[in-house]
Formats: structure tokens, C-alpha cells, sequence
């Protein structure tokens, strides 16, 4: 086990033995092999450690949003296969031919960059066509796709590119139950096929996100792409956690602790102001380091074992909690757990999530400023 010492006021601790635990359960409840999505730096957990645990446990392969993410891999030393699927016109795609990442193409200029950049190169280089099935976001268009079939298949037969896979995203990801699912899967078949007749067949077909790779496995084709369940936050809460683990605990040290006398305020605008003689301390996180705003006055973090009520306003470098009239034995340097897995009592990003009215996936990816990331159960 490695870790990784911090004396930082803020700690994200992440598990990688835990990321290889799911890693695990999505390959067995989908059936097939697992795209680890490590785009926005591994949703806040740490892309290079999250790839390498991931791979480590049986993952077949890595995928980003951003080329400049892949790079940032390669850089790192990992040498397995990596797919990115979000470009714009100033992309560097001869960047991404000479490191050999897979480019997901989804429209004809973005294309034709590609194979421009691998014939400077002199290169046959890897891609992957991304499908619009009917999200109208990212993705080759309805009326383009006839043309960029056999733009496609002329490219392979030139030998500008390998076509290795097709891919789409899914509307209704989060309703795996949801017809439009199953439609799109039907529209991403046709499209394969569309290349197949053209002589072009991709070698691999994946549109399973993480709650398609719990429950659908009839959506898994030859690969998944879980996201937020490979750092062990259930995709459907109401069908339980599919024995996930989160990876991630948020702590911080309590740098302050003060009396406050009855009728005062604390924290900007006094939004909160002491019903009785109480005891408070002070947390040096914020909104800068990922503690939401809006969250102010509607969380409590767990100290030595007991919850505290947070009080006031969050503000940018900090908050502060409630200790009630005795202090409840805090005292300065105690590690306060801000989220976490919510086993001993304390909240999840969940819980910060369906308070502040967004997903777990945005509590996580957020976590940033000064906080520092400790990796323990794996090589970080």
C-alpha cells in the first residue's frame, strides 16, 4: 500500500483497492469488457493512480473527453489503449497520432483533420466513429452520416485510418429501463452495419454507460463505459449500490475552535446567529476547494464520531460547525470528515448532492484548490 502524506487542510483519500473492487462488479453485471473513464481527472480522484488501479484489476482499456487528457496519461507511462471522444477545431490530432491515442471522430471535418495529421505523419492511425443515435450533442449528425460512411470506408481502404470501434452516449442513461435505450441501441447497430456493407466494419461496438453496465447487459456489446459507478457511487440509488465502495473520503483539519456567546452571528451576513452560549470551529475549506455555496447551513461533517451541524455561510476558504455549549471534546488539529462512504454514520457526496439539488458526479469532480490528494490500498 502506498500513501501519499499531506499536511494540507483539506485531504481527498482515495481507495484504490476500492476502485478495483468496482472495477470487478462492473465486469461481472455487464458481462463484457470495461472502458474505465478517467476524463476530468478521474471525476476528481486522480486520473494517472485511477488508470493504473483500473488496468491493474482487469480493466481493458481507458477513455477521456480530451486529447490534452490522454497525453497527459501517455506522459505518465501508460501504455494502454486509450479513447478520446471530444475535440474542437484547434485540437492537436498530430499530438494524438503520434502518441497513439484512438480518435473518436464525430463529424466529416473532424475527420478529415485526423487523416490530414496521420498522412503528415506517415501513419495509419486508430479511430473510432462516434454516432449521434438521438442525444444532439457530440457525435456525427443524421444528415452527415451518409457521407461520413464513406468517407470512413475510403479512409481505411487508403490506409489513413483502422477503424476499430463505433460508439454513442446514451439520453436516457439514467433510465436504463427507458425505451429510447434500446432504440438507440437498435440506430448504432444499423450504423455498423451501414459500414459493414461499405467494407468497413468497426471491431468493437460500446454505448453502456454505469447504469447500462449494472442492469442492461443487453447494451453491452463488446464494451462498457462506466463512469461514476468505477469510483463507487450507485448510478440508481433506488436499486441499491450493487456492492460499489466509494473511493473517495473528504476531510479537513479544524484550525480554530472559539466560544460564541448567545445572539451572535456567525460566518457573513450573520445568517445564523447562537441560540444559546456555544462552542465552533472552524474548518479552512470552501467554495474554492469544492464545498459548495449552497450548501451553507445544510450539512453537517463527522468529528471523532459525532456529527456537527455546519453553520453560516460556506465562504471561499471556509466554513464553520457547531459544537453546541460543551464543545463536544473538539478540539484544534481534529480531523473532521466532510463526505465519505456515510458507513460510520457520516454524509456522501450523495447526500451534498441532494442537498444542494445536482448529481454526485459534479460533488466529485469539483474537489480541487488546495486540496491534496492521499492514495491508500494500491500504487498511487
Amino acid at each position: 500500500m502506498t500513501t501519499v502524506a499531506s499536511t494540507a487542510a483539506l485531504t481527498a483519500t482515495i481507495d484504490l483497492a476500492a476502485i478495483a473492487h468496482n472495477v470487478g462488479v462492473l465486469r461481472a453485471t455487464s458481462g463484457t469488457g470495461v472502458i474505465a473513464v478517467v476524463k476530468a481527472d478521474a471525476y476528481g480522484h486522480g486520473a494517472v493512480p485511477v488508470a493504473r488501479a483500473a488496468l491493474a484489476a482487469g480493466a481493458r482499456e481507458l477513455g477521456v473527453a480530451h486529447i490534452t487528457e490522454a497525453l497527459e496519461l501517455r506522459q505518465a507511462g501508460i501504455d494502454a489503449h486509450i479513447t478520446s471522444w471530444l475535440h474542437t477545431p484547434s485540437t492537436d490530432f498530430a499530438a494524438a497520432v503520434a502518441a497513439g491515442i484512438d480518435i473518436a471522430v464525430s463529424s466529416p471535418r473532424q475527420l478529415a483533420a485526423v487523416v490530414k495529421a496521420a498522412g503528415e505523419a506517415g501513419v495509419t492511425t486508430t479511430v473510432t466513429v462516434k454516432v449521434d443515435t438521438g442525444l444532439n450533442r457530440s457525435g456525427v449528425a443524421v444528415d452527415e452520416w451518409d457521407s461520413m460512411a464513406v468517407a470512413l470506408a475510403k479512409a481505411q481502404a487508403q490506409e489513413s485510418i483502422t477503424l476499430r470501434a463505433i460508439m454513442t452516449h446514451l439520453v436516457r442513461g439514467d433510465e436504463p429501463d427507458h425505451p429510447l435505450n434500446s432504440q438507440q441501441a437498435e440506430r448504432l447497430d444499423d450504423a455498423a452495419a451501414d459500414l459493414a456493407r461499405l467494407g468497413a466494419p468497426p471491431q468493437l461496438m460500446h454505448l453502456a454507460n454505469s447504469p447500462a453496465a449494472l442492469v442492461r447487459p443487453d447494451l453491452s456489446r463488446d464494451l462498457v463505459r462506466p463512469g461514476i459507478a468505477l469510483y463507487g457511487r450507485t448510478p440508481l440509488p433506488d436499486r441499491g449500490d450493487f456492492g460499489l465502495i466509494p473511493a473517495m473520503t473528504l476531510t479537513g483539519e479544524i484550525s480554530l475552535v472559539k466560544k460564541v456567546a448567545q445572539g451572535q452571528g456567525v460566518s457573513y451576513s450573520h445568517t445564523w446567529i447562537a441560540p444559546c452560549d456555544t462552542v465552533v470551529a472552524v474548518i479552512p475549506a470552501g467554495y474554492a476547494d469544492g464545498v459548495p455555496r449552497v450548501l451553507s447551513g445544510r450539512f453537517e461533517v463527522l468529528v471523532n464520531g459525532r456529527s456537527f451541524p455546519a453553520i453560516g455561510r460556506v465562504c471561499m476558504d471556509q466554513f464553520v460547525i457547531d459544537l453546541g455549549p460543551d464543545g463536544g471534546g473538539v478540539t484544534e488539529g481534529d480531523v473532521a470528515e466532510l463526505f465519505g462512504r456515510g458507513d460510520r454514520g457520516g454524509a456522501t457526496a450523495a447526500d451534498w448532492a441532494d442537498a444542494t439539488g445536482t448529481i454526485d458526479y459534479e460533488i466529485l469532480s469539483a474537489i480541487r484548490g488546495r486540496t491534496v490528494r492521499r492514495y491508500i490500498g494500491g500504487e498511487a
